[in-house]
């Protein structure tokens, strides 16, 4: 409205003042209703001169050309990828072109190397766009380009985003496994046809309530017929073992019918080696006992990820499509190997006992997702109507054998003690969901929708001991646990852009109705609530080189499935791990407040009350010397900080990305063994990162990352995290025509990210010394066979109750 009305007053001030001179704008946008920037825009004159006037379209698609004469002109607009756009002028008043839609050329690109032109980083009104397709790190897995990311944090086996787990999408739909399964999957995806990442920090009301930020990675669309299909893997040596990545996609595109399948194994062994220390306290806060532990831990995997889907197009308007995403973790290749030795000091740190521990342990697990899609596009341009229906079978197990030896200091053997612990766990998750998007006009968009899920999952623990020899099943501690949740949920969200305005909003409801019972205590839980989600964004444009943004939106963390589970599952004689079936859901309240210059440099202001966090703390019993990691709800925590990001080039082969963030962290808890007092634990910290990307050579087939980052102590739950930093360097050469390419680095080169983890409060006193392989050379290598320049079709579907299948 805004634009409209600024435009009239122009028409009107150019007709008072007697101007012969108009000028002609409009909005471009292709077939899904979504702008494309940078297209070119050139208007020709019929006359005897042929005048030429151009420009380009900007983010938003929208372009201008002023100052033309009264006359005849052809107005064309062409942009890499679609059919060019060609009409006749006939200027006798200013002509606004309310949309223009560009069709897809899908035979024309064959055998063509599309280089993009578009910034590398573009803010949008809900999201950053980090834009990746044909640039150097189009080379990489998609794990590599996630350490790219502006906002994105991966480090010691998690993606973060200001100090969060964010839920990870491809082609909004999300990836449904656990986040050590995301990274062996993302590790072993190649990045060529990634078109962009999207970091969405406040996701809006289509996204699901569940998580915090979104990650989502969008893929290249299908642009010619045929077949293409590629081989990748790569070598990394630690320090004590070897890990392997290899995989290889295929993907066929015919005039109605186009088919991806993706296969990656992970074979790996990896090594740990914690130092712990336990200082036990009595009711005067002095110490009783010590114990000193040398922790030993090398854990063999070697996971397999399956993922595939076909679409078929009915027709111009219709579309069916089927997918499946698989994770399987063989028994026979998942084992762990655990050996520690304890000292137990007494009041005077003299030597009073030891204990060995040898844990041997086996693992399987089969994923197995299945997803129907339909979709149906209607006569207007980005209309359209998406119906899902998803199933997943998820079914783990694990073996364990415990075997401790008790000594004297003389090494005389004081008892042995042995258990044996089986678990397993079986969910089965259904849902069906719809979604509507109805563009209003060029600027105005409506999306609505619902989804209904339901989950059912069976746990078991049987733990047996061993009386002279004899296995004996302890019914103490074997428990079944049943679990049943159901979820309704209904988004409507509203989005209108003006000239310098862009304003989006959202509300999303959710019912949620839980059950729970405990088989051999008979204990049952039940619990149902309804929760709004609302959802704000703002930004203004104050020019081309000025704009600034503000947003909130309230997210909801369910427990993970195997946080609920009562029972205790016991790492050793002294350790145990415990749920709780009545655990609440947390709930996040977020707001942010940014500013960004030139479309490059950006400062970024946020706050984050989290309301009744679920965390996994560890506790020592004084009393009984032994050590609790208790899934439990803290009362709250809080945090805010100042961000700082620029992803700017230097020079034509030298571009630079700098993330820095200063953030304040605060955890309130309940001290579950000082009568549930409130302690607070909090702490100012800094995180920095520093990317180097140079290329050389003529063509810049050679390429070096180099980065740094750089971490303070940081606050988390009850404990304090030490300081950690790390250098890594990583050199690609390309082949035959970006065909293939080979790389290799180092990271850590200093092995500075091992970490010492410190809890201490009231009479709590843990600490523990983390050394893991961090430093790896690493050697990889990608090969494009086939109509290489194709792209896939990969996808996956949007369900969070998945993602709370497992917490490793």
């Amino acid at each position: 409205m805004i634009k409209n009305l600024f435009c009239h007053f122009i028409l009107l001030f150019s007709f008072v003042s007697f101007s012969q001179e108009f000028r002609v704008n409009g909005n471009v946008k292709d077939g899904n209703n979504k702008p494309i920037a940078y297209a070119n825009v050139v208007v020709t004159s019929l006359g005897i001169s042929k005048a030429v006037y151009g420009t380009s379209t900007d983010e938003a698609g929208y372009f201008i050309i002023e100052n033309l004469n009264p006359g005849d002109y052809i107005l064309k607009i062409s942009f890499l990828g679609f059919k060019a756009y060609s009409t006749r002028v006939e200027l006798d008043r200013n002509i606004h072109f309310d949309t223009i839609i560009l069709e897809e050329n899908l035979e024309e690109l064959d055998g063509i190397t599309v280089v993009a032109k578009r910034p590398t980083v573009n803010r949008m009104v809900d999201r950053v766009v980090f834009n990746v397709e044909n640039s150097t790190l189009s080379n990489d897995n998609i794990l590599d380009v996630l350490k790219h990311t502006p906002g994105v944090l991966v480090h010691d086996g998690t993606i973060t985003i200001k100090q969060s787990t964010p839920t990870i999408y491809i082609n909004d739909r999300k990836v449904h496994l656990s986040s050590s399964e995301i990274q062996q999957l993302l590790e072993g995806t190649s990045a060529t046809n990634v078109k962009s990442i999207e970091v969405i920090t406040n996701p809006p009301a289509k996204y699901e309530a569940e998580g915090g930020a979104v990650l989502n990675i969008v893929t290249s669309k299908n642009i010619v017929a045929g077949y293409h299909g590629s081989v990748f893997g790569n070598y990394k040596q630690g320090s004590e073992f070897p890990k392997y990545s290899f995989g290889t996609s295929h993907f066929f595109k015919a005039k109605k019918l186009n088919a991806y399948v993706n296969y990656s194994i992970s074979p790996r062994k990896d090594y740990r080696h914690n130092n712990e220390s336990i200082n036990f306290i009595d009711g005067s806060n002095q110490i009783t006992s010590s114990w000193e532990t040398d922790y030993k831990r090398i854990r063999k995997t070697e996971n397999q990820n399956i993922n595939a889907n076909i679409d078929y197009d009915i027709n111009d308007n219709n579309s069916l499509g089927f997918s499946t995403s698989m994770l399987i973790v063989p028994r026979a290749l998942t084992k762990t190997y655990v050996n520690s030795l304890t000292e137990v000091l007494d009041t005077n740190s003299q030597l009073d006992s030891t204990f060995n521990t040898v844990n041997r342990k086996v693992d399987e697990t089969f994923n197995l997702a299945f997803t129907l899609d339909y979709i149906h596009k209607f006569k207007r341009a980005g209309e359209k109507l998406s119906v899902s229906t998803h199933h997943t079978n998820y079914d783990a197990s694990n073996f364990q054998n415990v075997d401790t030896d008790y000594r004297f200091p003389d090494n005389v053997l004081i008892r042995n003690n042995r258990f044996q612990t089986f678990s397993s766990q079986v969910i089965k998750l259904y849902t069906g969901q719809v979604d509507y998007e109805l563009p209003i006009s060029n600027s105005v968009q409506l999306e609505t929708g619902a989804k209904v899920s339901h989950i059912n999952s069976e746990s078991i623990l049987n733990q047996f001991n061993f009386i002279n020899d004899e296995r004996i099943e302890d019914l103490q501690n074997s428990d079944t646990f049943l679990y049943d949740e159901t979820n309704y949920a209904l988004y409507l969200s509203y989005a209108k852009d003006w000239e310098h305005w862009s304003f989006k909003s959202g509300i999303r409801t959710e019912y949620t109705n839980i059950k729970g019972n405990s088989l051999s205590t008979n204990l049952m839980s039940n619990n149902n609530y309804l929760k709004l989600f609302p959802s704000f964004y703002l930004l203004y444009k104050l020019n081309d080189n000025n704009q600034v943004y503000f947003n909130y939106n309230k997210r909801i963390y369910r427990p993970r499935y195997n946080e609920l589970n009562p029972f205790k599952y016991f790492l050793n004689d002294n350790a145990y791990v415990t749920g709780d079936p009545n655990l609440k859901p947390q709930i996040d309240d977020v707001f942010t407040f940014g500013y960004t210059l030139k479309n490059t440099y950006t400062f970024e202001v946020y706050y984050r009350n989290e309301n009744n966090p679920t965390l996994e703390i560890v506790f020592q019993d004084n009393d009984d010397t032994i050590l609790k990691y208790i899934n439990t709800n803290i009362d709250r925590s809080i945090s805010y900080g100042l961000d700082f990001t620029t992803y700017t080039r230097l020079t034509n082969r030298w571009n630079l990305y700098v993330l820095s963030s200063l953030f304040y962290y605060e955890n309130k808890f309940f001290a579950l063994e000082s009568n549930n007092e409130i302690a607070t634990n909090d702490k100012w910290s800094l995180y920095g990162q520093i990317i180097n990307y140079l290329s050389f050579l003529k063509d810049k087939s050679l390429t070096v990352d180099v980065s740094f980052r750089y971490i303070s102590p940081i606050a988390d739950g009850p404990s304090i995290i030490s300081n950690r930093s790390g250098l890594d360097i990583n050199i690609r050469k390309t082949f035959w025509d970006n065909r293939a390419s080979l790389n290799a680095g180092v990271t850590d080169i200093f092995n500075t990210q091992n970490f010492t983890e410190t809890t201490k409060y009231l009479n709590q006193d843990v600490f523990l010394n983390s050394r893991m392989e961090n430093r790896l050379l690493i050697f990889g290598f990608n090969y494009k066979f086939g109509n290489f320049r194709l792209n896939t079709n990969k996808k996956e579907i949007e369900l969070q109750e998945r993602d709370r299948l497992n917490n490793n």
